[in-house]
């Protein structure tokens, strides 16, 4: 069975560039029918915060990710020590005593002789007595991994080509030669990335690992531990990452566009995963309603190898398109609970949804059509006048959709206003606003006394 996984740091709040990388995850599970792994990469004790491995699981229910499994790191600590003391006897991991001045150095003379600026194994020359004597120093050892990059003598590397077949980027190949012996423990004993990453991937049967191009160095490294533990190697996918409009990378530390945010800005959640999953690909960017007809259009080969940039325009074209589409069903428990409801929602949804950027926005003209302590400043005396008028004609209740032609005939034929010269003050007058629903629409809404008052407004109301 296939098996996914998408592995946070729980050290901020997800933005739409790891939403990105998590519902590729998601879609490929659902179109495999495949299981979808949440896996906290939470080895950072200090930064890691439960109030971001909360937000981050509530961030992916919004989206429309159900995850099949759920882990951290932090509660693997002994498994991740087990597999280092194994590599350790192996001889493939190794202490090593420089500090970080002293590797600056030595990349500086390595530079000047013409040599690549990789790590040249000093460490494995040290005798034992050396490393006690940094030892008596107070220096703790880092680990590096011995890469597989030699025949006889770990000083003399040799070209070694890790080749694999990526699943977005075609053939993939890379000297290990070309790289430097990864550091997986620090001197004071955490894990970086690598480590835990290749022993969960393996105890937990992941089949695919789908993430962000800047991994793609780091899957050569990966690829010869994962070969050096014996264990298959998954299959890898590397996606484009997602940029701003001016080719930065978008920070989680910096909350850049962070799920949370679109969100409360009133976003839908579908406008989001659409724009994510189709931005850089082959495809158009089009809304999509439900995750499934998204899926449909999912396809990893489609990916384009350059970089993904976002426009916050395209998600607000697309976040009004879902909009529209929305039926009163799917939007009826969210308007209640914006205190929106009544015997006349349904017809007022249907009559404002073409007009709404976001949700939200609904409210404003719930209000519009409903509070009678609602004014708009009415401008000349001429108006003011023509308003009379047309307050002196207006039909009796019942009103229907055809009253308001019923209506406009009648003051054609008692003004001298037609066109843009009647229907913009009745307008405005109305709604406060230059553009929006059909007025035939809104007036049986609205009602006979609502649309009176506005038109017949005293004197001290007309300032608002």
């Amino acid at each position: 069975m296939i098996r996914v996984r998408f592995a946070p740091s729980p050290t901020g709040y997800i933005h739409i560039g790891n939403a990105r990388i998590a519902l590729f995850n998601w879609l490929f599970a659902m179109q495999k029918k495949g299981k979808f792994i949440l896996r906290y990469d939470d080895t950072d004790i200090e930064r890691s915060k439960n109030q971001y491995i909360d937000g981050i699981a509530e961030d992916l229910e919004w989206l429309g990710i159900r995850s099949d499994e759920v882990y951290f790191q932090s509660k693997r600590f002994e498994r991740y020590e087990q597999i280092a003391q194994q590599l350790i006897k192996s001889g493939f991991l190794y202490p090593c005593y420089e500090t970080l001045d002293e590797l600056k150095l030595r990349r500086k003379v390595r530079l000047s002789h013409k040599l690549p600026p990789v790590y040249g194994r000093e460490a494995l020359k040290l005798t034992e007595k050396e490393k006690q004597a940094f030892k008596a120093e107070g220096r703790q050892p880092h680990w590096r991994f011995l890469l597989p990059n030699f025949i006889n003598t770990p000083f003399k590397p040799q070209r070694t080509e890790m080749h694999w077949d990526d699943a977005v980027r075609g053939p993939q190949t890379i000297d290990l030669a070309s790289i430097s012996d990864p550091v997986l423990i620090r001197a004071d004993g955490t894990y970086l990335y690598i480590l835990p990453s290749v022993v969960d991937d393996m105890d937990m049967g992941m089949t695919h690992i789908i993430r962000g191009d800047d991994h793609v160095t780091n899957t050569a490294v990966q690829i010869a531990i994962f070969r050096v533990l014996g264990t298959s190697v998954p299959v890898f996918g590397h996606i484009n990452l997602l940029t701003s409009m001016s080719g930065e990378g978008l920070s989680k530390r910096k909350g850049d566009l962070s799920i949370r945010s679109l969100r409360k800005a009133g976003i839908e959640a579908m406008a989001v995963a659409s724009l994510a999953v189709l931005i850089g690909t082959l495809e158009n960017i089009e809304s999509y309603v439900t995750m499934r007809a998204l899926a449909e259009h999912f396809d990893l080969s489609s990916i384009s190898k350059s970089a993904a940039r976002f426009d916050p325009v395209d998600l607000i074209n697309l976040n009004r398109h879902i909009i529209h589409e929305l039926t009163f069903v799917d939007v009826n428990k969210r308007l209640a609970a914006m205190g929106i409801t009544g015997k006349k929602v349904k017809a007022f949804w249907l009559a404002v949804r073409g007009n709404l950027d976001i949700l939200a926005d609904a409210q404003d003209w719930w209000r519009i059509i409903t509070d009678f302590n609602l004014h708009f400043a009415l401008s000349s005396e001429i108006d003011l006048c023509f308003f009379n008028l047309a307050a002196d004609l207006l039909p009796y209740e019942p009103w229907n959709r055809e009253t308001w032609q019923k209506w406009i005939e009648r003051l054609k034929e008692k003004s001298d206003k037609r066109g843009k010269s009647l229907f913009r003050p009745l307008r405005f007058a109305l709604t406060g606003r230059e553009s929006g629903p059909k007025l035939g629409d809104l007036l049986p809404l609205m009602g006979y006394k609502l649309v009176e008052q506005r038109l017949k407004q005293d004197d001290t109301k007309r300032n608002i």
